[in-house]
């Protein structure tokens, strides 16, 4: 299957994971996992397309695995706009972490911070590199952010790191972010 075609399946997958599960006929438990079987059915996928979309996904945005049950399960890591309990643990961030954003949104960000919107936490990247892809998915200039993480964990803002790498917080003023 063509990368292009893997991306667009991602994205349903997502879709169905963390913001639209009752659209796609899913029921996410309390922390988000719904049985392999059923999504795959509810998604119109087979396991090998799920297994090339889950493993070849850059993000690392899905999860699998066996419950106590012994029930294979899915769930996206994190970014969702729906009530879930992805069981995040406080954790001790790096000083810096990193930010990319469309550059129209700058002045914005500048004034007011970085929000988490319509989702639980704001995502923050551990490197420059992952930032930059992030910040370029809706086009245009990117502006990579640096976050003064390690100030804000000591000034009592709590930080999460979910499964896939991704830093995770409820939000960043304005006075912990630096521009290029």
């Amino acid at each position: 299957m063509e990368h292009a075609q893997l991306v667009k399946i991602s994205k349903r997958m997502s879709k169905a994971l963390r913001h639209e599960p009752a659209r796609a006929g899913l029921t996410l438990d309390a922390a988000g996992w719904v049985p392999v079987a059923e999504f795959l059915a509810a998604m119109h996928l087979d396991r090998a397309t799920l297994d090339a979309v889950v493993a070849g996904n850059d993000k690392q945005r899905f999860a699998v695995a066996v419950g106590a049950d012994g029930i294979e399960r899915i769930r996206a890591n994190q970014g969702h706009s729906i009530p879930v309990e992805l069981g995040l643990e406080e954790s001790q961030p790096p000083e810096m972490l990193f930010h990319g954003t469309a550059a129209a949104s700058l002045s914005s960000i500048l004034a007011t911070g970085l929000n988490r919107g319509g989702r639980h936490h704001v995502h923050l990247s551990p490197d420059t590199a992952t930032a930059a892809r992030v910040g370029a998915r809706r086009g245009g200039a990117t502006v990579i952010l640096t976050v003064l993480a390690g100030d804000m964990a000591r000034g009592g803002h709590p930080f999460y790191r979910s499964q896939n790498g991704v830093w995770l917080t409820d939000e960043v003023p304005p006075e912990f972010i630096r521009t290029p």
